[in-house]
């Protein structure tokens, strides 16, 4: 069991030698082990380092094999059923981990699969405030497993959601990877933070967090414990960054109250996102944490959604000057994207 919040944690191998971790929000399961048959080997997989831009880029050619868009009756998340076997073999499960079947990262590093729920329909949107803490308590649970690893630097959960995105299978369902190395824009917040801290004294989240309090205008919703914003240099139409009260670092960091808290706040700003344009919202929700190991101190947890649909039908995609030249413009203002999901909720940004 979890702490005090009710979630049993169990983990055991696929036939195929993957790790799975049940996260369950009640006791007694005992399950056996799958019957799929992971590729005995990946000959085009690995690393390599680009030195004109200064960044690793991952390569794993046999991705190109894994499912793509199948029907229901096919997906290959939901729970195994007599005379149909999934990746996941129990016959019914709370949240569940496992590791990818076709993973972006090989030999160094880890990926990994999270599933919200056994439900194939719906979204995270409509997951309840107790299954959210269990997703969050596998967050932290995976952080701290993958952060241990020899190798691993930097830890990264997040998840893609709708067609739109690149999403291949629909089930509700995020990822965690393992980097071997610190990503470039984990490395460009913690040069951001240094440098705040130089010219300042003190720390850039902390002032960030502050300075959108102050204002006001871009907070989209917020309790005691966390606070949801559009910030004042969003690149995506809809952006929005959800921070804790109590600054720390990573995941495994946020307390009970804080992680009982959080389902309130992302749960209302992704019902506001879908009630927009009356649409499912297409997004990428990432949780920003500090690495792995270097370079912590300075380092504010934080979840960024950049949600993609600018209008009635219409998606922003990365124009010339966004993919060639990494320079970006936006064509709704951020002020306006924090009131038009304030409108969107029918209430104010403290659920009032």
């Amino acid at each position: 069991m979890l702490g005090d919040r009710q979630i049993w944690r169990s983990s055991g191998r696929l036939a195929d030698g993957r790790e799975i971790v049940y996260f369950d929000e009640s006791p007694g399961r005992a399950e056996p082990p799958g019957k799929q048959e992971r590729p005995a080997s990946r000959p085009e997989s690995g690393l390599r380092w680009d030195p004109l831009a200064g960044e690793w880029v991952m390569y794993a050619a046999d991705r190109q094999e894994r499912t793509y868009r199948p029907v229901a009756a096919n997906c290959p998340l939901c729970p195994s059923r007599p005379g149909y076997g999934t990746e996941i073999p129990a016959a019914d499960y709370d949240v569940v981990v496992f590791e990818n079947r076709y993973p972006a990262l090989t030999g160094p590093g880890r990926c990994e699969v999270i599933c919200f729920t056994a439900e194939h329909d719906g979204s995270f949107a409509d997951l309840s405030p107790r299954r959210v803490q269990t997703v969050f308590e596998a967050w932290a649970d995976r952080s701290a497993e993958l952060g241990g690893l020899a190798g691993v630097e930097h830890v990264y959960c997040f998840e893609n959601r709708g067609e739109e995105i690149g999403v291949t299978l629909s089930h509700p369902h995020g990822q965690v990877y393992g980097f071997p190395f610190v990503p470039p824009r984990t490395q460009r917040l913690l040069a951001s933070a240094h440098a705040h801290r130089q010219r300042t004294g003190r720390n850039l989240f902390d002032d960030l967090v502050d300075a959108e309090l102050a204002d006001g205008r871009r907070i989209v919703a917020r309790n005691e414990t966390w606070t949801a914003f559009v910030p004042r240099a969003a690149r995506w139409p809809f952006e929005v960054m959800i921070f804790p009260a109590q600054r720390v670092t990573d995941l495994t960091q946020v307390d009970a109250a804080a992680r009982a808290a959080f389902a309130m706040v992302y749960l209302d700003v992704l019902k506001r996102l879908d009630a927009l344009f009356g649409a499912p919202m297409p997004y990428i929700a990432a949780w920003q944490q500090a690495p792995a190991r270097a370079a912590r101190a300075e380092f504010g947890l934080h979840l960024h959604v950049m949600a993609i649909r600018r209008a009635a039908g219409k998606l922003k995609y990365l124009a010339g000057t966004e993919s060639g030249a990494g320079a970006w413009s936006n064509d709704v203002l951020p002020e306006t994207a924090a009131r038009l999901l304030r409108e969107a909720g029918g209430g104010s940004p403290d659920g009032r």
